[in-house]
């Protein structure tokens, strides 16, 4: 992707450019607040780095390959559909694990520069202490991997969530399987990005299946690679969220349609493509828009508004840009050169709200959102405007 796409909004026309959520090798992503002491190593000369988790428990994750033997891949005739997702949960003994790179196929960035290590260390034991996890899933961006909303991600596992990131394969960018594969983009010229949406819905409902599949003892990765310790006991489909920034934002509504078992979405800044924004839908739905992206700009968003029958809420985050939802805020900043990136593209796509200070409101008002309809804790920050973050405006 290249610096102009990065800052651009879907387009139904072919892949969405709503590439807020490019890949890491192509405009990396990264992450958030602190978690325990033993989770960040120091970084590397030229080594980019994430805002730390704020949660209480360390960071553990693991990268699974699922097929889907009743499904062919709809890009690729003749294959069926495989995907490559990523478990973050929270995690114990984490030191003694090591700290996982961004799932992404290309580490190293134009000038030397590396992308960031996460405060994931691969394959420790599930918290105890956090009992059953509610499930949330990601979406990302089109064109861009499960990578990219990283400093979210690592920090709704911190709090006590099973987060999979999800890469649909030959929609987004350069997915590399266990076995040396590297899938690509493999859209065809004119492809909607409605069909996108529909495909990735699809894909989800299968990922909460395996999920399933886990919760009841099985193992779905295809090479069978060990679960990390107590994951088939803290593993539950009973209480599901989804998100997802740009496209993958925008394929939240539909992914609901498809599978009642989603119980919550929020969709960060994502135009909606094809008949989802047409049907009612009666749970729970957040939309969260960068400064002059909402229901007066896009069309999808006020019909979707007129079908939400859960409770519904629209906020805006004044200052940001379309790539304010993507872990791109805080990478760009840190080596634009790196990524192509001039001055004048990077304010558009990232607007003007500081990046630390976009991913602390984020990771509050996601959190609180999922906190209260997966867990039942209810938060004021959800009734009205707040002190505490003037950056966020209520659209009534």
């Amino acid at each position: 992707m290249d610096a102009a796409q990065a800052a651009a909004l879907d387009d139904e026309a072919h892949v969405p450019p709503g590439q807020a959520a490019p890949a890491p090798g192509q405009a990396a992503p990264p992450e958030a607040t602190p978690a325990p002491p033993d989770a960040t190593p120091a970084p590397a000369p030229g080594q980019l780095t994430l805002p730390a988790p704020t949660g209480r428990y360390g960071v553990g994750t693991v990268d699974l390959h699922l097929r889907d033997a009743k499904r062919m891949d709809p890009w690729v005739p003749g294959q069926q559909r495989e995907l490559m997702v990523s478990l973050w949960y929270p995690a114990t003994h984490t030191s003694r694990y090591p700290a996982a790179l961004l799932p992404n196929s290309q580490q190293v960035l134009p000038g030397g520069v590396t992308l960031p290590t996460t405060a994931g260390h691969t394959g420790a034991p599930v918290a105890r202490k956090a009992g059953k996890l509610p499930v949330l899933l990601y979406s990302p961006g089109g064109r861009g991997n499960r990578a990219t909303g990283t400093a979210l991600v690592q920090d709704l596992a911190s709090r006590g969530y099973l987060v999979v990131t999800i890469d649909h394969t030959h929609d987004t960018g350069d997915v590399a399987f266990p076995d040396g594969r590297h899938e690509v983009s493999m859209l065809p010229p004119g492809t909607k990005s409605r069909d996108l949406i529909d495909v990735r819905a699809a894909d989800t409902h299968f990922v909460i299946d395996q999920l399933a599949e886990i919760a009841r003892g099985h193992n779905p990765d295809v090479e069978h690679k060990p679960l990390p310790h107590g994951l088939t006991q803290a593993a539950s489909t009973k209480h599901v969220g989804m998100f997802g920034a740009s496209l993958g934002g925008g394929s939240v509504a539909a992914a609901m349609h498809a599978d009642s078992r989603i119980d919550a979405g929020v969709n960060l800044d994502g135009q909606l493509f094809g008949s989802s924004a047409d049907k009612p839908l009666d749970r729970p739905y957040m939309l969260f828009s960068s400064e002059h992206h909402n229901r007066n700009s896009d069309q999808s968003w006020r019909r979707l508004w007129k079908n939400l029958h859960g409770e519904r809420l629209d906020l805006k985050l004044r200052g940001s840009g379309h790539n304010s939802f993507v872990d791109n805020q805080v990478l760009f900043p840190q080596a634009p050169g790196a990524f192509g990136i001039t001055p004048e593209v990077m304010q558009q796509a990232l607007g003007t709200i500081d990046p630390n200070r976009s991913i602390e409101v984020q990771r509050t008002y996601v959190a609180a959102f999922f906190d209260k309809h997966l867990r039942h804790r209810h938060s004021h920050l959800l009734d009205g405007p707040s002190h505490h973050y003037p950056e966020v405006d209520f659209i009534r």
